[in-house]
Formats: structure tokens, sequence, C-alpha cells
């Protein structure tokens, strides 16, 4: 099997992962559990991506430390999501969805689970040229590459754990959060998972050309941030906060300007 057909059964695998989601949100009404089987579905798909044998080579060290990188990045993000889905109410995102669908629900929702999975083939494509880019041992630029990745997989962990805190407390009931990373963006959590998606790039492109597939490795953060920025991420979010909770947002809009790019808040 040749890369292409490694990434067209990674795609085959997501398209079941997904509708193995739609069953568990029907069975259980809580649309949120799509969100972690797409983490823990992408994140496994990947590392098949960066392990599979083509040709019965044995992976490479690059390869190895992509399947780490892309492995711990679905298991942080999957078992956090699937900890909220099963603790908490339903995702407003959904719970909004539902409201809108009405009756036609269960088969909108379908449909938007295979578009998720046909999102996660695409994002999928960074993963492979970026972990079978050829060249030759493990470079600085494969450093990098993982230093982004890392820093942006613990920065994320943190502004989900400030965010839990927040929550968690009871004399924030109404409120919006803004401590630590939230003071500097309203949707930090965001901002670092489009980070990560930056490094594959970073591991991807040969500037010597010897790799000019690396290329493709560009399309996974342009993506990812039309999805967070323009689609299923800041919009829904935002709008669903001004509708429940109108002069506390105001008022965090107004001390954190920026929805996704860090800035030091305003006093």
């Amino acid at each position: 099997m040749g890369l292409v057909g490694v990434w067209a059964a990674a795609a085959l695998f997501m398209v079941g992962v997904m509708s193995a989601a739609w069953l568990v949100q029907r069975r259980t009404g809580q649309g949120g559990w799509a969100d972690a089987f797409w983490s823990l579905g992408l994140g496994a798909a990947g590392v098949g991506m960066c392990l599979f044998p083509v040709d019965g080579a044995a992976p490479s060290p690059r390869q190895w430390l992509a399947a780490g990188l892309i492995g711990a990045w679905g298991l942080r993000l999957g078992l956090h999501i699937a900890k909220r889905a099963a603790g908490e109410g339903e995702d407003a995102r959904y719970a909004r969805l539902r409201e809108e669908w009405g009756r036609g629900f269960q088969t909108k929702m379908f449909g938007f689970l295979m578009l998720q999975a046909g999102a996660a083939a695409l994002l999928s494509l960074s993963i492979l040229v970026g972990a079978r880019n050829p060249a030759p041992g493990l470079t600085l630029q494969d450093g990098l590459g993982a230093l982004i990745f890392v820093g942006a997989l613990f920065s994320e962990g943190l502004a989900d754990r400030q965010l839990t805190a927040f929550k968690c407390d009871p004399a924030n009931k109404g409120k919006v959060c803004d401590v630590g990373l939230w003071a500097w963006s309203r949707h930090p959590n965001y901002f670092f998972e489009w980070l990560g998606w930056c490094a594959w790039p970073v591991f991807a492109i040969n500037l010597g050309g010897d790799w000019p597939w690396g290329w493709l490795a560009l399309t996974g953060p342009a993506y990812i941030y039309w999805l967070l920025t323009q689609v299923s991420g800041v919009p829904l979010l935002e709008a669903h906060m001004k509708r429940s909770r109108p002069d506390a947002f105001a008022a965090y809009v107004e001390k954190t300007p920026s929805a996704f790019f860090p800035r030091p808040p305003r006093r």
C-alpha cells in the first residue's frame, strides 16, 4: 500500500469512527460525544499513518516522533472532552443545533458528522506528509516543529484546566471565565489548537526541494483556522454567550478584545 492508500484507509477509518459517534450521541442525547470520538479517532488514524510500513520499510525516527505527538494530542483532547461530555449537560453548540433542526436533527446530525470525518481526512494530510518527509535523521527543523507542538499542547491543556477550575467554583455561576490565559484571549484553547497544527508544515516542508508534497501540510493550519474562527468554534460559542449571559459577556469583550490571538488584557 502506498501513501495514497494509507491516507484513504485513514479517511475510511474516520467515517467508521464518526458513524459510531452518531450512534452514541443518539443513545445518550449528548452531542458532545462526537467531539471526543473525533479527537480520539484522528489521533489513532494519525498514529497509523505515521507508522504503517509502506513497502515494508521500518518507521524512521521522524515517523516515531510524529506518531508520539499526534497520539498524545488525540488522547489529551479526546479524554478531556469525554470527561466533560460524561459529567455536564449537552455542549451548547449541539444543543443549539438540536433546537434549530427539530425533528430532522438525527438525519442532519449524521450528515454533519460525516462532514467532520471529511475535515479529519483533510487535516490528516498534514500529519502524513510531515511524518513521511524523507530527509534523513532528525534535524533542527524537526526539533522546532516538536517544540511548537509540545508548547501548544501544554498551553491548550492549561487553558482547559483554568476553564474547568473556574466553572467548578460556585461563586463564578453566571460569569465568563476571564482568568489566566482567558484574560489574554477569549478562546485561548482554540488558538493553541491552531498553533499545534502549525507544527506539521515545519516537519513537512523540505526547503531543498526533495519533498514537494510537504507543502500540502500548509492546508492543515489554514483549514483549522477557518473552522475555528468562522464556522464551528468562535462564532457558535460567542453567540451562545451573548444569549445566555449578555451583560457578563459584553464586559468580558471590553476587557479581552481579542477573540483568538492572545494580547495583553485591557486594564
